[in-house]
């Protein structure tokens, strides 16, 4: 039986995939029913510190370093987030402006650049120690992402690899046991990039959402756990 998707976080993730799976603009809100339980994974990763308040950029592979939003970039990185979804699917208005909408976000907003020339590459968000992003965190001990997008002049080189990898790194300097995100069913290059980092289905976080129009998706559940990086420190 379907229960209303009553919380803003879950209107959000609503309208952004229901736009994906109807491809059609100002979709609102359904239903969702929870569905059954999946296995755990646990996985290990290096240590870098972007935890501090101005954490020095991480170097990675490909010549991609990935470090906080600066300031004079809010644009270009809601610029490059609303080119990384729109150019694969029709998303609402809606959802296009909370995408853009990077200097408004509470949370933490970072890129991938790469390092000779600076370039933006791709981004994504995650919460704030101690905090939480969407409802699909339920534990103190889990860190949840959003907003993960590459652009398309980026694709292939490996970005949206490093910047999940760069989330674990981060839930691990913070003690965090377990990374967990949502997605939807056609973002299936984003699935395949997580089955290949090691994280699994979680069912019993997934709901089916019942759409005005009749037509019903189920929102994907993924986790993966971590383990600490030696003397971790919350930020």
């Amino acid at each position: 039986m379907s229960t209303p998707c009553a919380s803003d976080w879950c209107q959000r993730v609503v309208r952004v995939v229901s736009a994906v799976v109807s491809r059609e603009v100002d979709r609102h809100p359904g239903a969702a029913t929870i569905v059954r339980p999946a296995p755990r994974r646990l996985g290990r990763m290096s240590s870098t510190d972007p935890t501090s308040p101005n954490p020095t950029p991480a170097s990675a592979p490909g010549g991609v370093e990935v470090r906080l939003v600066r300031d004079g970039e809010h644009e270009a990185v809601g610029a490059l987030a609303r080119e990384a979804y729109a150019g694969d699917f029709v998303l609402s208005a809606t959802y296009l402006v909370e995408i853009e909408s990077v200097a408004e976000r509470a949370h933490e907003v970072w890129v991938a650049a790469d390092a000779a020339t600076g370039a933006l590459l791709g981004t994504v968000s995650t919460p704030r120690a101690g905090r939480r992003m969407s409802a699909v965190a339920r534990d103190d001990d889990e860190l949840d992402f959003r907003f993960l997008g590459v652009s398309a002049a980026a694709r292939g080189r490996g970005v949206g690899e490093v910047l999940v990898r760069h989330v674990m790194e981060l839930a691990a300097r913070r003690g965090i046991r377990r990374v967990v995100l949502n997605t939807g069913p056609e973002m299936q290059s984003a699935q395949r990039l997580y089955a290949r980092l090691g994280f699994s289905r979680l069912h019993e976080r997934e709901h089916v959402v019942d759409l005005p129009s009749g037509r019903s998706f189920l929102l994907m559940a993924y986790g993966r756990d971590v383990e600490a990086a030696p003397e971790s420190s919350a930020a």
